[in-house]
């Protein structure tokens, strides 16, 4: 397939879909101080135990950081490879009954992508570095992706 190229693009040099894994490419991973046994439960945990972290982009992404700048706030998605895929309704221990896993945040799921919306802290552009003020998974999580988190546009209405 072709795709038109605009000013000012850059092509990578590779297909991220031609990747041995999963039919996603992990463009990084996820530096934190978090180890199976003491991560935080959200995102929220995480600021409240000092859970600042950094993401490091694989090589050839760095470019996609321009743009961004630090205070702005990004959602960084993530694939919590160590997560149990099996369960389709989960008993929370917050909950009295069974809920749905469509219904949770909880990393156990068919597809174990989670996300968080962060600040930026530091920005590395030539090292493909991200400062992020919190995280709530495991040292070495592969990141998915990063979005800019953006007002107009995230802010749920009414």
């Amino acid at each position: 397939m072709s795709f038109e190229k605009r000013e000012g693009e850059v092509q990578l040099a590779f297909d991220p879909g031609d990747s041995d894994g999963p039919r996603v490419a992990f463009i990084g991973h996820v530096r934190s101080r978090w180890q199976p046994g003491d991560a935080p439960r959200n995102i929220g945990s995480a600021r409240e135990a000092g859970g600042a972290a950094t993401v490091e982009l694989e090589p050839g992404y760095a470019q996609g950081l321009q743009g961004l700048e630090v205070g702005r706030h990004i959602i960084v998605l993530y694939w919590m490879d160590r997560g149990r895929r099996d369960l389709i309704v989960q008993s929370p221990r917050h909950t009295d009954s069974g809920r749905g896993v469509f219904s949770l945040r909880s990393p156990v799921r068919p597809n174990p992508i989670a996300m968080s919306t962060v600040r930026i802290t530091a920005l590395d552009m030539d090292a493909g570095v991200i400062g992020i003020d919190a995280i709530d998974c495991f040292d070495g999580t592969p990141v998915v992706d990063i979005k800019p988190w953006i007002e107009t546009i995230d802010m749920p209405q009414g």
